[in-house]
């Protein structure tokens, strides 16, 4: 069975231009990760936006790049059975920043934040432990995390 992706934009933003790219990327990390018959909500948002639900959520009264909150509901449809697995929030503003900050495209960081989110709904989790420029990570999340975007590495979202 195919997995529902539902993608939006914090209303007061402009889409972006690779916005209908983010869909088809999604769906090919959802299957590396063997999500099947899986519902997932992506929504691109500014820093304010993400550093309120940062607030809220997390009582960290900052930005951050990317947020998850898993759910774990099902609903049935014409199409069928679904479980819902969850939300992931991006900041449109921390991929730019963070693609600077580690020296890559933002083709690439976001990519790594649309994986990075996906495995946290997956249930795993990193600790203290976050992707360092010019480290190579060791938990088993972010291990997996880079093993999935090199096996994505063709893939493209934002064209440079």
């Amino acid at each position: 069975m195919a997995n529902r992706i539902l993608v939006s934009v914090q209303e007061n933003l402009e889409t972006p231009s690779w916005f209908e790219k983010v869909e088809d990327f999604i769906s090919l990390a959802m299957k590396k990760l063997k999500f099947d018959g899986e519902e997932v909500s992506v929504m691109f948002v500014d820093n304010e936006y993400i550093k309120l639900l940062n607030k809220e959520y997390r009582n960290i009264d900052a930005a951050t790049d990317v947020l998850s909150f898993e759910a774990d509901g099902e609903y049935e449809d014409d199409e069928g059975k679904w479980k819902t697995v969850g939300d992931i929030a991006i900041s449109i503003e921390m991929i730019r920043e963070n693609a600077e900050y580690f020296e890559i495209t933002e083709n690439d960081e976001l990519k790594r934040l649309l994986v990075h989110g996906l495995l946290h709904l997956n249930g795993m989790e990193h600790g203290e432990e976050h992707i360092e420029k010019g480290a190579k990570p060791e938990c088993e999340m972010l291990v997996l995390q880079e093993k999935i975007l090199d096996e994505l590495k063709d893939e493209t979202i934002i064209e440079s």
